[in-house]
């Protein structure tokens, strides 16, 4: 089986990125030696969950209401509300408000700064 090991983050302008989600989910960023790249630290080892990269984009921020044409990460995180508070907080858009995940938890969907999508569930096995 092919599991995610790594996930990458277009960035056009890099540094805003690194403080959106260092803010928003605590992470750390730490420039690649081997160019324009930074490795993403997302939390301790012995939890579940993956280590990524942030990369300067390569082309156009994506258009308003485009479709998705990438996978799309989801995040784990505590407290769902506390978090769209902290989303709202940073200026960015939550674009699929909280919905249950009916027997596995809460989930929402936001875009970034540059305008790259992402989830966050917060685990809730009485979620209906």
């Amino acid at each position: 089986m092919g599991r995610p090991v790594h996930f990458e983050i277009q960035a056009s302008q890099p540094q805003l990125l690194i403080d959106f989600y260092s803010a928003l989910f605590g992470w750390s960023f730490n420039k690649w030696e081997g160019g324009e790249y930074w490795l993403i630290d997302t939390g301790d080892a012995s939890q579940r969950g993956i280590n990524g990269g942030l990369l300067p984009r390569q082309g156009p921020v994506p258009a308003a209401m485009q479709s998705v044409n990438a996978f799309v990460c989801t995040v784990d995180v505590e407290n769902l509300d506390d978090t769209l508070k902290q989303v709202a907080a940073l200026k960015a858009d939550v674009v699929v408000p909280k919905m249950p995940v009916p027997g596995i938890g809460w989930l929402a969907y936001a875009k970034d700064l540059d305008g790259n999508l992402f989830g966050m569930m917060q685990a809730d096995t009485a979620a209906a």
